[in-house]
């Protein structure tokens, strides 16, 4: 069973899909594939040889944006692809300046002063 783009997006209320997404490959993360059956292994390896290796301690945590998860089910022997986006958001700052940097323009009118919002 599969589902086209366009379904999933037409499904969703707010989609984020924009081309700076399919610049960098996903974060792969691989579920349930430690079984010691050669089928489950080679699945792995095949996996792992479509994404490129990540190093965690040099990687830009700003060029992951999105996560494919891919799980296994021994017992029915199915895979089930799972595809995120993740979204940089941050956090403890006020509310007007985490509008700033997300470059969502607050209302100013009524403030007197550009410190009344920060």
């Amino acid at each position: 069973q599969y589902s086209l783009v366009r379904d999933v997006v037409s499904a969703l209320r707010r989609h984020r899909m924009h081309e700076q997404q399919f610049r960098h490959p996903p974060l792969l993360v691989l579920g349930n594939f430690g079984m010691p059956q050669i089928h489950v292994k080679l699945m792995a390896g095949m996996f792992q040889g479509m994404f490129p290796a990540i190093n965690v301690h040099r990687v830009n945590l700003n060029s992951i944006r999105r996560c494919l998860l891919i799980s296994y089910s021994a017992d029915s022997q199915l895979l089930e692809f799972r595809h995120y986006s993740v979204k940089v958001v941050p956090v403890g700052l006020s509310r007007g300046l985490r509008k700033l940097l997300q470059e969502k323009f607050p209302n100013l009118s009524r403030l007197q002063d550009i410190s009344d919002l920060l």
